[in-house]
C-alpha cells in the first residue's frame, strides 16, 4: 500500500463530510477537488487571505485559510486543514469550513493530468 507523501491523514470525500459532519468536527481533514468561487481577501489584521468552493463529483465544501494559495480557479487540489460543522462569523453561521493549513495544486504537479 503506498504512502500518502501529504500526510498521514486518509482523503476524506466532500460527501462524507457532508453526511457525518459531527464526526468531523474539529477533526484534521485532507480533501480533494476543483477550485471554483476562487477569492483573495485581507483578514482584520491586514493578512493575505483566501477562501474558495471545493467541489467534488457530489458535493462542495468551503475553504478558507490565510496566507496566499498558489491555486487558481478550475484546478485540481488537494486541502488540508480542520473541519468546522459550523462557525459563528459576526450575525452568519457558515456550515461545512475547511480552515486550510496546506493547499497544493495536483494541477500544477503533475501537467500530464490536465487535459
Amino acid at each position: 500500500m503506498p504512502v500518502d507523501s501529504l500526510s498521514a491523514t486518509a482523503l476524506v470525500e466532500v460527501t462524507e463530510l457532508l453526511a457525518h459532519p459531527d464526526h468531523y468536527d474539529h477533526q484534521v481533514v485532507t480533501v480533494s477537488g476543483r477550485v471554483t468561487s476562487f477569492q483573495l481577501a485581507t483578514n482584520r489584521d491586514g493578512h493575505p487571505a483566501f477562501g474558495f468552493l471545493l467541489q467534488d463529483t457530489a458535493g462542495t465544501v468551503k475553504v478558507i485559510g490565510l496566507g496566499k494559495a498558489d491555486v487558481r480557479e478550475g484546478d485540481y487540489v488537494v486541502v488540508e486543514g480542520i473541519f468546522s460543522r459550523l462557525r459563528q462569523a459576526g450575525r452568519a453561521i457558515v456550515y461545512n469550513e475547511i480552515k486550510a493549513t496546506s493547499v497544493q495544486s495536483m494541477t500544477r504537479m503533475n501537467p500530464d493530468l490536465v487535459g
